[in-house]
């Protein structure tokens, strides 16, 4: 029975050709070449992003880098002055007397930070009993604008009506001055800052405790493992990730310490003897009171070159101590 013109089959050689000259087609256009036709809408919608990413951080960026090569005058004249602002800067004792104090809150804010943000996130893993409510209570410092917390902390520590000084007070001590004595300056600032961030610390690392997987514990507990012995060789290696995300973001923050130490001692530039003065308050000093703009901006870019070999240097080594789980 012979088959009609609409019921034969397609010829296989007419289906092979069709599909090498199809695929010829495409490979000439290209696979990613860009087609106005397809595409111009989502460049359309991204244009305001990318616009006022130019404009606001590039632009700004580009601008300090120049700045910090020249003098910026009241009347708004620009003067090259070449490496006369890096040379000044290199020489100033106080720009290193800056830097060692932003290194002292590094070393003191980060691990403790560390230390307190685990600790409340393995308390608050166990099954205890409205620790949701305990979790909403540590984390709300987090949400709480930093002035109005450290005026709250500037009349907790206050020598002469503070709470804590009339502790010292009623048991005929002598408070010492949280505010003004360089020794009590630091820890004053770095009591601020841990209790601020330290709710964010501990959420994050809740979320990576809850990531853990429970077999391996189990496994853990069935070779006779103690709870530190699980603790030390199952909780930190499964979330030394989120540890390295959180010890690269909060070294970041402590090099940009300003706000906790501009309000406990604003009235005195960083108080007596300079204690609590950091390299970005020590930026702030130059560009809007001693108005010294190319300073500012060469301390800026020394700064953002510090942390970025920093950060490159603790990326590098965290092969050493960072497992990631391979599945």
């Amino acid at each position: 029975m012979a088959l009609t013109p609409q019921e034969q089959p397609l010829r296989p050689e007419r289906s092979i050709a069709y599909g090498q000259s199809a695929t010829n087609k495409g490979a000439g256009r290209g696979a990613f070449r860009w087609r106005p036709d397809q595409q111009w809408e989502a460049y359309f919608f991204l244009l305001p992003s990318l616009a006022g990413f130019l404009l606001f951080v590039i632009l700004p960026v580009l601008g300090s880098l120049l700045l910090s090569f020249g003098t910026l005058r009241l009347n708004g004249a620009f003067n090259l002055a070449g490496l006369d602002n890096y040379r000044d800067m290199l020489r100033d004792p106080v720009f290193w007397r800056a830097v060692r104090n932003t290194v002292y809150f590094m070393v003191t804010i980060v691990p403790l930070q560390l230390a307190f943000g685990m600790v409340l996130a393995l308390a608050l893993n166990q099954p205890l009993r409205g620790k949701l409510i305990y979790r909403v209570i540590y984390f709300m410092p987090v949400v709480t604008t930093i002035v109005a917390g450290a005026i709250v902390f500037q009349y907790l520590l206050n020598r002469n009506y503070g709470p804590i000084s009339q502790i010292f007070w009623s048991l005929g001590m002598q408070p010492p001055n949280f505010l003004a004595d360089p020794t009590w300056q630091k820890p004053s600032v770095v009591l601020l800052t841990l209790w601020k961030n330290t709710g964010f610390t501990m959420v994050i690392y809740l979320a990576a405790l809850q990531g853990v997987p429970q077999e391996l514990y189990d496994a853990a507990q069935v070779d006779g493992a103690s709870p530190w012995q699980r603790f030390r060789n199952v909780t930190l290696p499964m979330i030394s990730p989120t540890t390295f995300f959180l010890f690269v973001l909060q070294m970041i923050g402590a090099f940009q310490l300003f706000t906790e130490a501009f309000i406990m001692t604003r009235s005195s530039g960083g108080a007596p003897a300079q204690a609590t003065l950091t390299v970005v308050y020590y930026i702030y000093q130059n560009a809007f009171i001693f108005n010294n703009m190319g300073k500012a901006s060469a301390i800026a870019w020394f700064l953002f070159l510090f942390v970025f070999i920093f950060t490159f240097i603790q990326t590098r080594l965290q092969r050493r101590w960072v497992y990631y789980e391979v599945s």
